[in-house]
């Protein structure tokens, strides 16, 4: 363990945090210095950079990620190539941040979920909750030649979680304010909300995936352009169409909306049979792909403003809009009106980058277990207790 005492013996650190969303546009990369662990933390990023996927990569990942495609052959060799790509991404912004592999301490890596698997099901007569994130942890660290913490989910799992949602506690650490109820709301293909109150009691806070953010609107979208395109930039197509409440209605007759937290949700839910289901469902009534667009971006934004109305226990005074659903004007102004008692805002409102902030958790994540602290939330993933997520790779 002399590469650890090493490493948290040091009054700052440099931290690469590593994340590929369920959009599945590419790897995030984070620079960033981190001081201090638990309440003491403070991580100032220093640098971000996004390395695309290209199209038929993407496609790839994706049929992979639906569960029922390419077997063990593919999900092993995805999982290297991942690890290759992710060691890329770090060298990549290593340059771009003007430092060497050696002043890098440690790497969080959240890997790329191909399967999620939050319900509990029978399987071989055991009732069996189940999670896969690959990016080979091994193929970074000896890129980089640093220790790397990743799959950070499954230790969670085995303790009766969710595994989902982790970024909550690092909220927790970087954003909890005495007196003030502050909730943030990170929309990037799912949606997902925590919920900080003013006393910053760590056992009272609330976290849980609200529903879809991006991933349908993204898929719409592609449709629309014929693959051109893969998100819909700054909201124009849903600004320049309408709602069609009749689709609207249907939509939110959606039992996962009203389910009770603990709760989270994926690509498994909403992903390639949802939006076929949709699609199907728009053209039956005669309604335009960009209607459809249009009342898919306030699905979101209701169901974010349908879940923080049911469940959280006061009305926050802030919610801070963070992940790609930030550069949406559109849906941001659906949020907006949804909830007139509560300050809406975003990262960059705060000086802070809303598409660098998952990758900054998993930095944040990986500190926490360098120190041996607990880096779980158990009142968000449903956990029995808490547990230190993340294995090491030396």
């Amino acid at each position: 363990m002399d590469f650890i005492d090493k490493i948290t013996q040091k009054s700052k650190r440099l931290v690469i945090g590593l994340m590929s969303g369920t959009c599945t546009d590419g790897i995030d990369a984070a620079l960033v210095e981190i001081e201090g662990s638990y309440t003491n933390t403070k991580a100032n990023l220093k640098e971000f950079i996004t390395i695309p996927y290209n199209d038929d990569f993407r496609t790839h990942l994706l049929k992979i990620a639906k569960g029922d495609f390419g077997g063990s052959s593919e999900i092993c060799k995805m999982n290297f190539l991942l690890g290759k790509l992710s060691a890329i991404a770090c060298e990549e912004l290593c340059k771009k941040a003007n430092v060497s592999f050696e002043e890098i301490d440690l790497i969080g890596s959240h890997g790329h979920t191909v399967f999620h698997q939050p319900q509990e099901e029978i399987y071989f007569d055991y009732p069996i909750i189940s999670t896969l994130q690959i990016g080979e942890a091994s193929v970074i660290s000896e890129h980089i030649g640093c220790p790397v913490v990743s799959d950070f989910r499954v230790r969670d799992i085995a303790a009766g979680g969710l595994g989902a949602p982790l970024v909550p506690y690092t909220e927790y650490l970087l954003y909890s304010k005495v007196g003030k109820n502050i909730a943030l709301q990170n929309i990037g293909g799912i949606s997902n909300i925590t919920y900080l109150p003013s006393d910053c009691d760590i056992n009272k806070i609330l976290a849980f995936d609200t529903g879809v953010g991006n991933m349908v609107i993204d898929a719409l979208v592609s449709l629309y352009s014929n693959n051109k395109m893969h998100y819909d930039k700054g909201g124009e197509i849903a600004k320049n169409a309408n709602v069609n409440t009749k689709l609207l209605d249907i939509l939110l007759d959606d039992e996962y909306i009203y389910k009770a937290p603990p709760k989270t949700t994926g690509r498994e839910y909403y992903g390639e049979d949802y939006v076929k289901k949709l699609v199907n469902t728009a053209n039956s009534e005669k309604i335009s792909i960009e209607d459809t667009i249009a009342t898919a971006t306030m699905f979101t934004a209701k169901s974010i403003a349908i879940n923080i109305n049911k469940f959280l226990p006061a009305m926050p005074e802030k919610l801070i809009i963070g992940g790609g659903g930030s550069m949406n004007k559109t849906l941001l102004t659906f949020i907006k009106e949804l909830l007139p008692n509560c300050k809406v805002m975003t990262n960059e409102d705060m000086g802070l980058d809303s598409n660098a902030k998952e990758a900054v958790a998993f930095a944040v994540l990986a500190n926490e277990t360098i120190f041996n602290r607990y880096n779980n939330i158990p009142t968000a993933t449903g956990a029995r207790h808490s547990v230190v997520m993340g294995k090491i790779t030396l």
